[in-house]
């Protein structure tokens, strides 16, 4: 009895091998349930440091094979670099690479300014897109373009502003507006010279300022949609379409007054034109679809009908 051991209790710990293990004393320990593996020891100094024995020097196990080889891309994802050097017994303890970059499931570090995409498009807000279609226009050719060819005219002018036409095309009908209303027509007949005078510069100055507002908002849209023109093309375009469209309006109401049935129809159709072409102005300048182009030009629209085509305000 003196040989066996008194305890209470029960050893949780051990694992269900030990526990069947029977207890031995005296004799040679019994052997593992599964075989132990035997590392194979090295020839020559590790491969971990170019300067120390093998793992029988510092305690460190032994790898086979350069943990800093060039690894194979086995994906196609890109070539493989050249193997770094600089560490272990490839040139001492220099800097290297990061062995498994480019390699699926890790990334690789890039520097402050290279494009690890290499000649990728970007875009760049502001930036044009592609080269200019062609050659500014004349002040000539660009209103007559306009009316009759609209769609290459403003292909070719997305990236030339166009702002002497916009502001003195937009300061001239300003003077003229004043006379399209029968009442402000009344009043200008009826005043004295100087006081037309000052009445009309004022008008010319307010719509050249309401046409700056209303075409930096529709910039703005048409930016806010996905577009990428430029804004001082978009804003002097969109000027000069809101005035000459309603020049054939004024035309017929100096004479017939703002309030006539053709003055009114006249109005309306001239109305859907300024439309058409402020659509096919933004999707030319800011390569929109249709849909998005007419949203954003929506505003400049509303406002043209309500101030100048009924005269609401």
């Amino acid at each position: 009895m003196a040989g066996f051991r008194i305890g209470r209790g029960r050893d949780n710990n051990r694992t269900p091998q030990q526990q069947q293990r029977p207890q031995q004393y005296g004799g040679a320990p019994a052997a593992p349930p599964y075989p132990q593996q035997q590392w194979p020891q090295a020839q020559g100094p590790g491969p971990g440091h170019g300067h120390g024995p093998g793992p029988g020097g510092h305690g460190e196990p032994e790898y086979f094979g350069d943990p800093y080889q060039q690894q194979p891309d086995p994906y196609g994802y890109g070539a493989p670099g050249p193997a770094p050097s600089g560490h272990g017994g490839h040139g001492g303890h220099g800097g290297h690479g990061d062995p498994y970059a480019n390699t699926p499931g890790h990334t690789t570090a890039f520097s402050i300014g290279e494009d690890p995409y290499g000649n990728g498009a970007t875009y760049r807000a502001g930036a044009s897109t592609a080269a200019p279609a062609g050659p500014r226009l004349t002040w000539k050719a660009l209103l007559s373009g306009i009316v009759l060819r609209p769609g290459p005219t403003f292909l070719q002018m997305r990236d030339y502003p166009v702002w002497g036409p916009a502001l003195s095309v937009s300061f001239l009908y300003g003077l003229l507006a004043l006379f399209g209303f029968d009442q402000t027509r009344e009043e200008a007949i009826n005043a004295p010279f100087s006081q037309v005078i000052v009445s009309v510069l004022i008008t010319g100055t307010a719509f050249v300022i309401g046409g700056l507002i209303l075409g930096a908002v529709t910039h703005t849209l048409a930016r806010q949609l996905g577009g990428d023109g430029a804004w001082q093309p978009t804003v002097g375009l969109s000027m000069l379409i809101m005035s000459i469209t309603d020049a054939p309006r004024l035309l017929f109401a100096l004479f017939l007054g703002g309030e006539n049935s053709l003055v009114q129809v006249v109005g309306w159709l001239t109305w859907l034109a300024a439309g058409a072409l402020f659509t096919a102005m933004v999707s030319r300048s800011h390569d929109l679809p249709w849909p998005k182009a007419l949203g954003a030009s929506a505003i400049q629209l509303i406002a043209l009908l309500s101030i100048i085509k009924l005269g609401t305000i």
